[in-house]
């Protein structure tokens, strides 16, 4: 087959000397702008930064493939290596540009910290608690993330769940900041975990996670869960330990625990069959079906199902109405219709952290958890 020559520009093949000048002066600002960062920007994004930096210095991946149990220095191997043949220019240039977008959320962050919400509790960083009108919302706050839960956001929760527990608001709100509700367990949870601490980690997550999901076992008030968007993992499951679950359309509900070699949790193994049915159960739990909104309300998990664009007025309207309600009558009217379970539900979520535990440490969970980082890192 003939081929045809294609003229091109010669601008379009290489860059002016100049233009390589700005390129290597905007990366050494961004250098400098990335150490005088506050927040933590998560280990997803320095995974990338280190990428970024790596192709920029040194070009495509020249290292040799790290051992699968050695997950951190093999999850930046995968991100140095999933970015092929990028040029040094541009890898200055995407480095240059993503620190500039932190240093710009860091900004608009601290203006609202400036300018806290009415009601606001201090203390919170994956959070913001607020306490207005008889109700204390407890919003997660890593939208970045798509408010995935790490270690400091499970405590700052369970911290929030006792707070509310006894202060004056007369019921408490669960909800999401951003287009999603929570991503769940934030699996970078797992990479940072050297070979021979996986049996302390097991061990203290599950600690962790059995103290969490207690606090809503016992939170003495309704609990109402707002969920604006899609909902994976543990906060689907503790979803059943809501006394209401309001959902906007556009909210889907996954839990895909076989997938990575894991185990439901949140008093899920017990509850969701009580609620859906076994057989509907079975499906979400152990072959990772994705529900929509109008499905898991069909399915007894959602209380209603709001249209996106009117959900948050719709939703809250009421939710001022509930808020009205005599406070004492209510808490009383919760432990009646909840006391006769909760022996059973702490013995189910001691039984769920005691299997997630061995599900931790087998090399089937640890497999499945490289494969989903691999496939991340390919996207």
């Amino acid at each position: 087959r003939p081929t045809q020559a294609v003229c091109i520009p010669a601008i379009h093949l290489h860059m002016t000397a100049a233009t390589m000048q700005v390129s290597q002066k905007d990366f050494q600002k961004a250098q400098e702008q990335l150490k005088l960062l506050k927040k933590d920007p998560g280990n997803e994004t320095k995974l990338k930064l280190y990428a970024l930096f790596k192709q920029a210095t040194e070009g495509p991946c020249n290292a040799p493939k790290p051992g699968m149990l050695d997950f951190v220095k093999k999850a930046k191997w995968d991100a140095w290596n999933s970015l092929g043949n990028l040029s040094q220019d541009n890898a200055r240039q995407k480095y240059a540009e993503l620190v500039s977008s932190l240093v710009s959320a860091e900004s608009a962050s601290q203006k609202e910290e400036a300018s806290p919400e009415e009601g606001r509790h201090d203390g919170y960083e994956t959070l913001i608690v607020t306490t207005k009108n008889n109700i204390t919302k407890i919003m997660f706050n890593r939208p970045d993330r798509k408010n995935a839960i790490n270690h400091q956001m499970y405590r700052e929760i369970i911290k929030a769940l006792e707070e509310a527990g006894k202060n004056d608001s007369t019921i408490a709100v669960i909800t999401g900041n951003g287009d999603y509700y929570s991503s769940g367990n934030d699996l970078n949870n797992f990479t940072n975990v050297q070979p021979g601490e996986m049996e302390k980690m097991a061990k203290d997550g599950a600690v962790l996670l059995k103290e969490f999901v207690g606090h809503f076992i016992d939170f003495p008030k309704p609990l109402i869960a707002v969920v604006n968007g899609p909902a994976i993992g543990i906060c689907v499951t503790v979803l059943g330990l809501c006394d209401l679950v309001y959902a906007s359309d556009r909210a889907t509900f996954h839990s895909p625990f076989s997938q990575l070699g894991q185990s439901p949790e949140g008093c899920s193994s017990y509850l969701f069959p009580k609620i859906m049915g076994l057989a509907k159960a079975s499906e979400m739990l152990l072959f990772n079906k994705k529900l929509t909104a109008a499905e898991a309300c069909a399915q007894g998990l959602v209380t209603e199902v709001f249209p996106d664009s009117s959900f948050q007025k719709e939703v809250w309207a009421r939710l001022e109405a509930y808020a009205s309600l005599p406070k004492n009558s209510l808490a009383v009217s919760k432990q009646l219709l909840r006391s006769m379970e909760k022996e059973k539900l702490h013995a189910v979520n001691s039984r769920e952290c005691e299997v997630l535990t061995e599900r931790w440490l087998s090399d089937e969970c640890v497999n499945a958890i490289v494969s989903f980082f691999q496939k991340k890192s390919k996207l």
